[in-house]
């Protein structure tokens, strides 16, 4: 049996769908750290670690802590590892110590794009759906992507529009220090057909169960395969 020893350092970062869900991960609740050196992940689903770790072959602790909230027993779990390669990479194409208020466009190639966003969604995005009391039968569902810069709503709705067709609207906080990216209905189907198109993708398990069961609501369905979701 062979000696143990530490891993070999990452000596560079190759493109791939897992490392752009893990870019969309580390865009919404990932950090540099400002010695120039470690990245750190937190998070309360644990799913979402262990999705971090398979895409970036991490082998480090995870810390499990409680919020910070006065009388919350809820926990969270954090990774923190050093990776100098990986750590120049994601400064190299657009992430900053100071992500949540200062991150813009990245330089996502648009063939990992949409991993990237699911990654993202996975982390800051939302859907939710509802009946519309005011017309009879009448579904209503949404995606929707979040942050705390202007700037890189800005860039996401722009490159789906390129990418996609598709439009949005962005709307934000009285104070514009949250903005949210909303797309509606059948929008939001084009966004989830791209996302999902690859079913065995790493994906957060429960958000992808929520859209699904959803649009079973009106008959449609996620894809299994390369296929074309219908409008409604």
């Amino acid at each position: 049996m062979g000696l143990r020893g530490p891993k070999p350092r990452r000596k560079e970062v190759i493109w791939s769908g897992n490392l752009a869900y893990a870019l969309g991960l580390m865009a919404s609740d990932g950090c540099l750290s400002p010695d120039g050196r470690h990245l750190i992940f937190v998070s309360k689903d644990i799913e979402q670690i262990h999705n971090l770790q398979t895409c970036l072959g991490l082998e480090v602790k995870i810390a499990r802590f409680l919020s910070g909230r006065p009388g919350s027993t809820e926990h969270y779990y954090r990774l923190q590892w050093g990776d100098v390669t990986l750590y120049d990479f994601l400064l190299s194409i657009g992430f900053t110590p100071r992500k949540s208020l200062t991150l813009g466009a990245l330089a996502i190639p648009d063939e990992h794009f949409f991993d990237f966003l699911r990654g993202h969604f996975d982390g800051d995005g939302c859907f939710y759906s509802y009946f519309d009391p005011r017309w009879k039968s009448s579904f209503m569902f949404y995606f929707t992507i979040a942050s705390g810069s202007k700037d890189f709503v800005l860039w996401l709705q722009e490159l789906l529009t390129r990418l996609s067709g598709v439009a949005g609207h962005i709307t934000s906080n009285p104070s514009k220090t949250f903005f949210q990216l909303k797309y509606a209905k059948k929008e939001s189907l084009v966004l989830l057909e791209r996302m999902y198109e690859n079913p065995t993708a790493l994906h957060l398990k429960r958000k992808k169960l929520k859209i699904a069961r959803a649009l079973r609501i009106v008959g449609l369905s996620l894809p299994t395969s390369r296929q074309i979701l219908p409008g409604c």
